[in-house]
């Protein structure tokens, strides 16, 4: 009896690991291209924020819908649209200026994004910028201010962290 318990757990717990990981292949290649857009940003590298947003763009349309939960379905289908649209305006401009201001919109509907549907099996931290009055999403509590670059890297503060 105590086998047959045994097994009925590793089953169950493998199914909630199995649901999981479906889940993190399906949205984690969409918050791993935000990080490389803001990373590119951070860098001050125009031409790799263009690249990596244009990835971005291909990573939204490619997420595969039937492996992302009810809940977290509903909440992409409502933001793919929008997530598009500013990583598309990022990828169509080489000046960084306009980069970052078009980066402003993509991380607001990022951080909703997170707030609704898991993106990661690791933490995501909510950072904000008192200069720009904007926010951006973070794998790290480093501050690395996307918005100012090595003129301002370290300005901003943790003001969240979105636990998957």
């Amino acid at each position: 009896m105590k086998h047959v318990i045994t097994v009925l757990s590793v089953i169950a717990i493998t199914s909630f690991f199995s649901r999981l990981s479906a889940q993190q292949i399906a949205l984690a290649p969409v918050l791993t291209d935000y990080y490389n857009i803001k990373d590119a940003l951070v860098a001050g590298d125009a031409k790799a924020a263009a690249e990596k947003a244009a990835g971005l763009v291909t990573a939204l349309s490619s997420v595969n819908m039937s492996a992302i939960p009810t809940k977290d379905h509903m909440a992409f289908m409502s933001l793919q649209d929008k997530l598009a649209l500013d990583a598309r305006h990022i990828s169509e401009s080489t000046d960084l200026s306009r980069q970052r201001e078009h980066f402003a919109a993509l991380s607001a509907n990022m951080a909703a994004l997170a707030k609704k549907a898991t993106l990661s099996v690791q933490p995501v931290y909510q950072e904000y910028c008192p200069m720009k009055k904007s926010s951006w999403l973070s794998s790290d509590t480093a501050i690395k201010n996307p918005y100012y670059g090595s003129s301002m890297l370290t300005c901003g503060k943790v003001t969240g962290t979105l636990k998957p």
